[in-house]
C-alpha cells in the first residue's frame, strides 16, 4: 500500500434489517445515503489514525473496488474515513472517535 491509502474488507451484513421499533426492513428496500462499516486489512506508510484490524465507517459511493487473490476489497484514502471503532484505546475512552 502506498501513501495515505487504506485497504478494507466490507463487513457482510444480513439482507434484512430490523428497526428499533421492530419493523422488518427487506434487503430490497431503497435507502437514502447510508454509510458502511469495514475492517482495515492493510495501510499505506503515511496513514496515522487507523491500524490494521480497526473497523472504519465510510461512504460506499466513494469507493474503488479491487480484487486480490479472489477476494474483493475496497481501496480508500485516509481522508475518506468518517469514523474509527478501535479496541486499542486505553481505559476510560469510548473506543469510537469521529
Amino acid at each position: 500500500m502506498l501513501h495515505d491509502r487504506v485497504l478494507v474488507s466490507l463487513d457482510h451484513e444480513a439482507g434484512e434489517r430490523k428497526s428499533s421499533a421492530g419493523i422488518v426492513i427487506p434487503a430490497t428496500a431503497a435507502m437514502g445515503r447510508r454509510l458502511s462499516w469495514a475492517r482495515v486489512v492493510a495501510l499505506g506508510s503515511n496513514v496515522r489514525t487507523v491500524a490494521a484490524g480497526d473497523r472504519v465507517l465510510f461512504d460506499p459511493e466513494d469507493k474503488a473496488e479491487v480484487e486480490v487473490r479472489g477476494e474483493t476489497y475496497i481501496l480508500l484514502r485516509e481522508r475518506d474515513l468518517h469514523a474509527v471503532a478501535s479496541e486499542r484505546l486505553p481505559d476510560g475512552q469510548t473506543g469510537l472517535y469521529l
